[in-house]
């Protein structure tokens, strides 16, 4: 398994509560594909540095993990058809890293 992290955005529209449903949610792909997370930093709400798609803002989540190919695959899918999520970017940290 390799070890990744993502940023996402998730649409400041959503309340509290449909706010970690999601995180729950997305990060629960993780987990059922045999991956490990590491990390969760939660940035909040913030304000974006030009408009996408009509809002001004949204809330960013970086998470630190380990997975497979496949696994890592179908989370980037996911992600990329969720309309609560605006935006999204996963890079590889064992490259970053130089291991």
């Amino acid at each position: 398994m390799k070890q990744y992290e993502t940023m996402y955005i998730i649409k400041s529209s959503l309340d509290e509560a449909g706010k970690a449903a999601l995180v729950e949610e997305l990060h629960g792909i993780i987990l059922n594909h045999g991956g490990k997370i590491d990390n969760v930093d939660d940035w909040g709400l913030r304000e974006f540095a030009y408009e996408i798609d009509g809002m001004k803002k949204g809330y960013y989540v970086v998470v630190t993990y380990s997975i497979d190919t496949e696994g890592l695959n179908e989370f980037k899918r996911l992600l990329g058809i969720n309309g609560d999520v605006v935006r999204d970017m996963t890079i590889n940290t064992e490259e970053k890293a130089g291991k």
